[in-house]
């Protein structure tokens, strides 16, 4: 990743006080070195359907399972943190198949109009005009991300993920997601996300957002499952989605963690 280009692009949103009011300018020499680069965009106007076609291109000839797990892991030790999210992404779209917004419709949708995306827990819409990418990549470079589970984000994250070359996964990756699964495993029955987040503060290399991302990519990608069954205190503070229901009693699933992890360990 240029240098340059990715502190263009965090001094676009983001100054030592937080948030700016409003992002700089989209143009001028440094939106054009940043966008030369491949870390800032022009708006992005396309249609649900076409989206759609061009994950599964992404899912069948040029990101495997295992290329989004290799990229997971070797953000553990590096803090390379855009490359986490690329996990759930992965997850979220490698079931769906080449569909049309309208062709299968759900009521009430929780998350999407188009029934299938909303199967698959993903937030879309029919057409994309002039919408934003470079805040969706700001935020996946600073955190690891912040909206998953959005159609528009997945499709950036594994467009960008397709660029990565020279990945490898090194003992300390597979020692800290050891540490990571024992953290989950030494939970409190009905600890919640927010405990397990402070078990993971001396496990893996990070500030608290990104913990906080790393386990809503668990709980996307099904590693960190919570059970269906009801029980009392059972339900979400407002810090999570995909984790919001999850307790240390739900543990983790070792068949997700054998799927994607299995050929690392």
């Amino acid at each position: 990743m240029d240098k340059e280009a990715k502190k263009i692009l965090l001094s676009t949103f983001w100054t030592s006080g937080g948030w700016k009011s409003s992002p700089s300018p989209y143009s001028g020499a440094d939106f054009e070195y940043a966008k030369d680069k491949g870390l800032m965009f022009d708006p992005v106007n396309i249609t649900h359907d076409a989206v759609i076609k061009r994950l599964c291109e992404l899912h069948q000839k040029i990101i495997s399972k295992e290329w989004a797990a290799t990229a997971f892991l070797h953000s553990l030790s590096t803090r390379k943190v855009h490359l986490r999210s690329a996990l759930s992404s992965w997850a979220l779209t490698s079931e769906l198949a080449v569909h049309n917004y309208g062709e299968l419709l759900v009521q009430p949708p929780m998350f999407s109009s188009c029934g299938h995306c909303n199967n698959a827990q993903l937030i879309s819409d029919k057409a994309y005009v002039n919408q934003d990418w470079n805040v969706l990549n700001f935020e996946r470079i600073k955190w690891g991300g912040v909206r998953l589970n959005w159609l528009l984000y997945c499709w950036l994250d594994l467009e960008m993920l397709a660029l990565e070359e020279n990945l490898h996964v090194s003992r300390e990756d597979l020692d800290i997601l050891t540490a990571m699964t024992d953290a989950v495993m030494d939970c409190g029955a009905k600890d919640a996300a927010r405990q397990l987040e402070k078990r993971w503060k001396d496990v893996v290399p990070s500030s608290k957002q990104e913990r906080d991302v790393v386990m809503e990519v668990w709980g996307y990608a099904g590693i960190l499952p919570p059970s269906n069954e009801p029980r009392p205190g059972r339900g979400g503070n407002g810090d999570f989605i995909s984790v919001a229901n999850w307790r240390g009693e739900d543990g983790y699933s070792q068949e997700a963690l054998k799927y994607f992890f299995g050929a690392f360990l």
